[in-house]
């Protein structure tokens, strides 16, 4: 069975990119739009069953452009991700019948679990027939305990740069324009994987060494 695409709409760069690495390892294709204008246009063209929208973009906003799309493809399902808490918009995303309102940023383990509902939810449309009711606090097939959903998005940058600095045998300069990113950022990054108890501080000072 082909995956399920999502396409992620997110105007933040580095956001985007981790987005776009982590979708999918969980078991779904991702494609990504910069601004709502560009998502509108690719789904014309593509189509998606899953929208990953950033409430805030510039231009037109998250929710107005789950909207529109919305009359176009009733059955289309959508995560909206915010940084902030925002109880009138968490109303607004309701009605327009988001499957989840996540706050940046999240525990990979939430993503899932949220792309997960999102599928079952397009598989019972296309079937023609009412999705199975799913709370929002179900819990993941695998065990709680399984360190995956307990990642975040900050540890899936982590391991890319740290990748990147392994490829190009611990030369920041090379590993920072390979990442598409400042050396002075790469080195604040760095500084924050060594500080106490933040994981993988000896590998990120070895690869810098």
């Amino acid at each position: 069975m082909k995956p399920h695409r999502v396409m992620i709409v997110e105007d933040e760069p580095r956001m985007r990119e981790l987005l776009l690495r982590a979708v999918p390892q969980m078991g779904f294709e991702a494609t990504t739009a910069r601004s709502a204008e560009e998502a509108l246009r690719l789904v014309e063209e593509s189509g998606v069953d899953i929208l990953l929208v950033d409430l805030n973009l510039p231009g037109m906003g998250g929710l107005d452009l789950l909207e529109q799309l919305r009359r176009k493809s009733p059955h289309l399902q959508a995560i909206v991700l915010t940084g902030y808490g925002d109880l009138p918009s968490a109303q607004r995303a309701i009605r327009l019948d988001a499957v989840d309102f996540l706050t940046k940023p999240c525990p990979l383990g939430d993503l899932e679990k949220s792309l997960d509902r999102a599928r079952r939810r397009a598989e019972a449309a296309a079937e023609g027939r009412e999705p199975a009711a799913m709370k929002f606090d179900d819990e993941p097939k695998a065990p709680a305990a399984d360190a995956a959903h307990r990642r975040k998005l900050e540890d899936v940058e982590r391991e890319h740069i740290l990748a990147a600095l392994k490829r190009h045998e611990g030369n920041r300069s090379a590993a920072a324009e390979d990442l598409g990113i400042s050396l002075r950022t790469l080195y604040y990054r760095l500084s924050e994987y060594q500080k106490p108890g933040a994981a993988d501080a000896d590998d990120a000072a070895a690869a810098g060494e």
